[in-house]
């Protein structure tokens, strides 16, 4: 038996290479971003089948204050960030670097991967040059929406996604190259994208016409409370 599992565990390394720097990515973690993706996107219809009856019951009442409230939401949705936006765009896509590069031991894994940051200042820099909707990975951003890391992917209001991220900004195309131009923190990434060894990937792209499409996620915000004096 022990002879059996040292030659067990010999076949194991030499088939293995080594260490797989981000392991199981492109295996199991695939196929589980799939489930997770089809289950949010069924919540979503579900979450936007009930809104339209709400809709549609709150249009036949007759209240007053009702209707004044419905016409106060009609009238904030757009700035919310609930109705779609379509116009001229800029598209920024960020990539890991090839999987050659990813499997360098010699290189730093940190160095090769994208982060939560660099797609932050994508965003950032579109915002900061007027875009009108902004969205990632065809998802709409709102002022609640949270990208994090999430193991070796991007989490975006709670979906993990895989690279490449697809950063999209409605407006002025010329005003958001300008602002990702100029952007201190994407200068250091793409100077990375630029290493001969290879790198991380990076590309802007002007886009005559680009729909975002509402946000149809949860709005329901959640806070910290503080906890009653048990001595009253």
């Amino acid at each position: 038996m022990v002879l059996l599992s040292g030659a067990l565990f010999a076949i194991s390394a030499e088939h293995s290479g080594g260490t797989d720097l981000r392991g199981g990515r492109y295996t199991d973690l695939a196929s589980v971003v799939r489930a997770e993706r089809q289950d949010t996107n069924e919540l979503t219809t579900e979450v936007a089948r009930l809104g339209a009856e709400i809709e549609d019951l709150s249009g036949k009442l007759g209240d007053r204050s009702v209707n004044r409230a419905q016409r106060e939401v009609e009238i904030l949705s757009d700035p919310a960030g609930l109705t779609p936006r379509a116009g001229p765009a800029v598209k920024v896509t960020l990539d890991d670097a090839p999987e050659d590069v990813l499997e360098d031991t010699t290189r730093d894994p940190l160095d090769v991967v994208v982060h939560q940051q660099d797609i932050q200042a994508v965003v950032n820099a579109m915002w900061r040059a007027g875009a009108e909707a902004v969205t990632i990975q065809g998802q709409r951003l709102i002022t609640t929406t949270g990208i994090k890391c999430d193991g070796n992917l991007v989490s975006l209001q709670g979906v993990p996604y895989s690279p490449p991220y697809e950063i999209v900004g409605i407006g002025m195309p010329a005003l958001m190259l300008d602002s990702l131009d100029g952007d201190s923190y994407l200068d250091i990434y793409r100077e990375a994208a630029a290493d001969p060894r290879g790198g991380v990937e990076y590309a802007a792209e002007v886009l005559p016409h680009a729909v975002a499409p509402g946000y149809q996620g949860l709005l329901d915000l959640t806070y910290a409370t503080p906890i009653a004096d048990s001595d009253g």
